[in-house]
């Protein structure tokens, strides 16, 4: 499907597609999404990234401009106005200790993670969002500093998360998918937005086409008004659920090959450079 018309629903990953190489979104990129707002059209993010990353990124965005944002490659929908989690899909503890019991036979000595999400209540009803990642150990982060606490592997296994964190950082994230991905079967739905030996599982069947489409149905915009962008694996399925899938110049090869469209890198303004045809 292509969009012919102007989109009702611009839908794009955050690292890699909104951000430039500083981590910023350019004035260029800025402004053609303001004028895309402005004219009726939806904006919505759709990132790897749980709800607790995501104020960074508004932060480089004018004010108001995102509301609805698609969170853990599709599991979590979370409303950054109200910082409240509309809904969550979890993997359950059985399946994620069936998923570690394979991956520690495939990749000896990997490490585990898990990101949980939930919404804080207090007296006065909802009162953010409590949303944490936790590892075992043995997990060698893959962006060097970070966020999470350590607990034990009991732990990470004993209760539902939202999103499991499989790391081997010997392997690339390719050989970790080939190798596991066949054997997983439908215990969840495998991919991958960093190419350094991570691999992250979602419950079966949730990605960030599924999320996205969950947005879409809220908005009352249908996949052929909507044009999304992405760059890494994990973005596979929305670029095809779109009516205009784009990857942006730098992405991964499988994205390039099944993309209606690939525009400049996130570097030169790809995002503004297609947004520009109609806004």
């Amino acid at each position: 499907m292509i969009v012919e018309n102007a989109p009702r629903l611009v839908a794009t990953d955050v690292d890699g597609t909104l951000l430039d190489g500083d981590g910023a979104v350019t004035p260029r990129t800025v402004a053609v999404l303001e004028r895309a707002v402005a004219a009726g059209a939806g904006f919505v993010l759709v990132t790897g990234r749980p709800p607790r990353w995501i104020p960074p990124v508004l932060a480089r965005l004018p004010e108001g401009l995102v509301r609805l944002c698609v969170c853990a490659n599709g599991a979590v929908l979370y409303d950054a106005a109200d910082d409240v989690v509309l809904g969550a899909h979890t993997l359950e503890p059985a399946t994620i200790r069936e998923l570690a019991g394979l991956a520690a036979e495939l990749f000896p000595g990997c490490g585990f993670g898990v990101e949980r999400v939930g919404n804080a209540e207090g007296d006065g009803g909802v009162r953010g969002v409590v949303d944490e990642f936790l590892t075992d150990p043995g997990y060698v982060h893959a962006w060097g500093e970070h966020d999470g606490g350590s607990t034990s592997r009991e732990d990470l296994l004993g209760r539902p998360a939202t999103k499991v964190l499989i790391r081997s950082p010997e392997l690339t994230s390719e050989q970790m998918m080939d190798a596991l991905a066949p054997k997983a079967g439908g215990l969840a739905d495998l991919t991958f937005s960093h190419s350094s030996g991570l691999l992250e599982a979602s419950a079966p069947g949730v990605t960030k086409a599924t999320g996205l489409a969950e947005v879409a149905r809220r908005l009352g915009v249908t996949a052929a008004d909507t044009v999304a962008f992405g760059d890494m694996p994990n973005d596979r399925e929305m670029l095809r659920w779109a009516g205009l899938g784009v990857a942006m110049g730098n992405a991964h090869p499988d994205l390039v090959g099944l993309a209606d469209e690939v525009t400049a890198p996130h570097t030169h303004d790809g995002l503004a450079e297609i947004l520009e045809r109609w806004f």
